[in-house]
């Protein structure tokens, strides 16, 4: 079947499913005059899910190939964004986070579009070890899990900004509480963070050339988000460290990850090409 088929079927999806959750985070409290008709929530994420499952069978076909698996730049991160479509979609199914599906979703299908228009190669060896291929999945799960934490820092820093300035309305009548926003924060960095342990222990114990000069600003980069990510998790059971301090610890972890896994990709695939 075309692949354009999968394509442009997960996208309208994960863009109705968005939509609606968002109507449906809009919808007026019990008792409050309303016309707008709206899906149970638990059926409009399953709409989310039939998109997550095109996108992986569009994904499949852009990255399997006759040479070999394509972990092109827009592969790796069409990859990256059904990982983190599934853990968001796992989590609003379980809690009230619909906005992290709202954010998200709209990301994801614009990546499958790129992946689809703007295909780039980079063949994996057909000999490649096991140990190489746990190790990149480990890496794509943990930079997943700490990117949905990156994009609950950035929302927990809007509601911090608009509660701290006396202004409840709007987009932060849409989230939950802060206490509970910043729990999952936690919760997604913690998890993040064993993945991401796991991810270098691997590679360290079973790769040999991780500090070679072609990988090794991808070593020493996630090395620092590991231990940023450690510090912050520390500063966070010991000190109470939250808020303000854990947004930032959080964001600047993600971008040592971001730069480690996908900076050299970025200039080496589509720059310089």
């Amino acid at each position: 079947m075309d692949n354009h088929i999968f394509t442009f079927s997960a996208i309208f999806l994960y863009l109705a499913c968005s939509a609606l959750l968002f109507i449906q985070l809009k919808k007026p409290t019990v008792g409050s005059a309303s016309n707008t008709v709206t899906l149970p929530k638990k059926q409009i994420i399953l709409i989310g899910f039939a998109a997550l499952f095109l996108h992986s069978l569009a994904l499949h076909n852009s990255m399997v190939t006759t040479l070999g698996i394509n972990l092109g730049f827009y592969n790796a991160i069409s990859m990256v964004s059904v990982f983190i479509g599934l853990f968001t979609l796992v989590a609003t199914w379980r809690h009230p986070v619909e906005i992290l599906a709202v954010a998200f979703l709209p990301i994801a299908a614009i990546t499958l579009l790129f992946d689809n228009f703007s295909p780039t190669i980079h063949l994996l060896d057909p000999g490649s070890s096991n140990a190489l291929i746990f190790h990149i999945l480990t890496s794509m799960i943990a930079y997943s899990i700490l990117a949905m934490a990156a994009l609950q820092a950035i929302l927990l820093s809007i509601q911090n900004k608009f509660l701290h300035a006396h202004q409840p309305g709007g987009i932060i009548r849409l989230m939950p509480p802060l206490r509970y926003m910043e729990v999952l924060l936690f919760e997604l960095i913690a998890v993040g963070f064993m993945a991401l342990t796991i991810s270098l222990g691997s590679g360290l114990i079973f790769l040999e050339n991780m500090f070679e000069q072609h990988l090794a600003h991808k070593t020493i980069l996630s090395i620092i988000a590991w231990f940023v990510f450690l510090t912050l998790l520390v500063g966070h059971w010991k000190l109470g460290w939250r808020g303000r301090t854990a947004i930032r610890w959080t964001l600047g972890g993600f971008v040592s990850l971001m730069l480690a896994y996908f900076g050299s990709k970025f200039v080496l695939e589509i720059i310089l090409v």
